[in-house]
């Protein structure tokens, strides 16, 4: 008897569907399983084997086959073990194999019978609905992602025993909502407990108003990581499309505790350590990168030299397009990427140049600012330097502005842009072509030969010019002014000169 169970497979941060069927005829016991499979697939036929055995339904010795089709695309994943031991059922006569027809069914199985959770379950309960199927049996673990998917019926279960029991009885056990769901972001610092740094505290607000990557520079101690762990608290909350997209990234990445209520815009900031794989993603199944987990939030480098530079160069391609495309082998994914990007680093080994108190050379300097290639220098649209804080700035905290009054600020421009950019595909001003932008940029002949000056004194690329466009924009936007004038364009060239006066060590 040909049995035919519904599930799927992650492919990105899409899925596909996949049908598990099974046959059982004369010939040698054995017990094959094709499709294109991974090991972890290919090993979901012990599994299987043991847990049937257990609930009392050993295999008998005869030729059975198991088919994931379509057979052309590459299954991976854990949740392959249900769908798989319920098709085998069916096709041994154990079940009415339309009892499952329109329903799908993804776990993975325990030899104890217990079913544990599945990573991309989100994505691959909305193919499922796409398609019609309006009930899925999943493990318990799971559940709180399957409530977000409409009309979709969600049947959660514990065990196998459980599972029988349902198909058998159609009773299930109530399981009541994980109360101790966790947020994307536990602590967000707040610019209210920050003291000084007044000039880094307005790169953060434009940075944070228009989407625009910073690059922080200065002494140890200066507050370069709490001032970059400060801006999601000034950034606006997430837009239901951006939730469920970074639901559907932390459902692949296995964070079943996330929920749809409490999720915050996320904060990634990895080790200098972390290679190129892990920073773009990739590895054996083409799991998703930090810069894929910072999406829609803040990535964040700190002691930039000390990354691997094969791990920096990585980030190009995001930066300008938002998004990476991966190949391993054969197989190619695309991850969204769009996010803010703030670096910070000592401008030197010891952290003190050009200080007295520098004790490097200009070769050793000269060295460790080169870590850091000009591609990815140009990247940057902002550029402020922190300062040692001083003892009274300590002690005075009437200028310590909270987190609450800059974000709206912050609001009132994100509204702006949103007004601006309605029929667009993208929101910010740091997203924008550069031809839309000079349509939004409309500048007077006085501001254009600010523009050209700063421009020739700079030695701007292309690049550079543009990106001095869109932070003038934003900046305009923050003030509430329709056009663009000279004062904003000096203060975005005031940012992006500050890295020429620090980098000329390096030439």
């Amino acid at each position: 008897m040909l049995s035919q169970i519904r599930c799927g497979t992650i492919r990105g941060l899409t899925a596909t569907m996949v049908t598990a069927e099974a046959d059982v005829s004369d010939g040698l016991p054995v017990f094959d399983m094709v499709g294109s499979l991974s090991g972890e697939v290919k090993e979901c036929r012990e599994r299987v084997r043991t847990v049937l055995k257990a609930a009392g339904f050993p295999l008998p010795a005869r030729h059975i086959t198991v088919n994931l089709s379509p057979a052309d695309i590459r299954k991976s994943g854990n949740g392959f073990d249900l769908p798989v031991a319920l098709s085998v059922l069916a096709a041994l006569g154990r079940m009415d194999p339309d009892r499952l027809s329109d329903v799908f069914v993804c776990g993975e199985l325990r030899l104890s019978g217990e079913v544990l959770p599945v990573k991309g379950m989100l994505p691959m309960l909305l193919v499922a609905r796409e398609n019609g199927i309006k009930k899925c049996i999943i493990p318990v673990d799971n559940l709180q992602e399957a409530r977000l998917v409409p009309d979709m019926e969600p049947i959660g279960v514990g065990s196998f025993a459980e599972l029988l029991e349902y198909i058998d009885t159609g009773r299930v056990r109530e399981y009541c909502p994980d109360k101790d769901s966790e947020a994307i972001v536990d602590d967000q610092a707040d610019f209210g407990e920050l003291h000084g740094q007044a000039i880094p505290r307005r790169a953060c607000e434009i940075a944070a108003a228009g989407m625009h990557n910073l690059l922080m520079y200065g002494p140890p101690g200066a507050g370069k990581s709490m001032i970059a762990r400060c801006l999601p608290s000034i950034m606006p909350p997430l837009s239901d499309d951006e939730k469920l997209e970074l639901m559907k990234i932390y459902s692949i990445c296995g964070k079943f505790r996330i929920s749809y209520e409490n999720i915050r815009r996320p904060f990634r900031s990895p080790h200098h350590t972390t290679t190129a794989v892990a920073m773009s993603g990739g590895g054996n199944s083409l799991n998703p990168g930090e810069i894929t987990m910072a999406h829609n939030g803040v990535l964040f480098l700190d002691e930039l030299p000390e990354f691997k530079r094969e791990a920096l160069e990585a980030l190009r391609q995001p930066l300008e397009e938002g998004k990476i495309n991966i190949v391993r082998n054969r197989y190619q994914e695309e991850y969204p990427a769009d996010f803010l990007f703030v670096a910070a680093m000592n401008p030197c080994r010891c952290g003190y140049y050009p200080s007295e108190r520098c004790t490097c050379s200009t070769p050793s300097i000269r060295h460790y600012l080169s870590k850091i290639s000009e591609p990815l220098l140009d990247r940057f649209d902002l550029c402020v330097q922190t300062r040692r804080v001083e003892y009274g700035e300590l002690m005075d905290k009437s200028n310590n502005e909270s987190s609450e009054r800059i974000r709206e600020r912050v609001l009132r421009a994100h509204d702006i842009q949103r007004e601006r950019y309605r029929d667009k595909p993208y929101t910010f001003n740091s997203q924008a072509s550069s031809k839309m932008i000079e349509e939004y940029c409309r500048l007077t002949k006085a501001t254009r030969e600010c523009i050209g000056e700063l421009f020739a004194s700079e030695e701007l690329t292309a690049r550079g010019y543009y990106r001095i466009l869109k932070v003038s924009r934003t900046i305009a936007d923050l003030a509430g002014k329709k056009d663009v004038g000279q004062e904003h364009i000096a203060e975005a060239g005031f940012f992006r000169s500050l890295d020429r006066r620090f980098w000329e060590v390096v030439r």
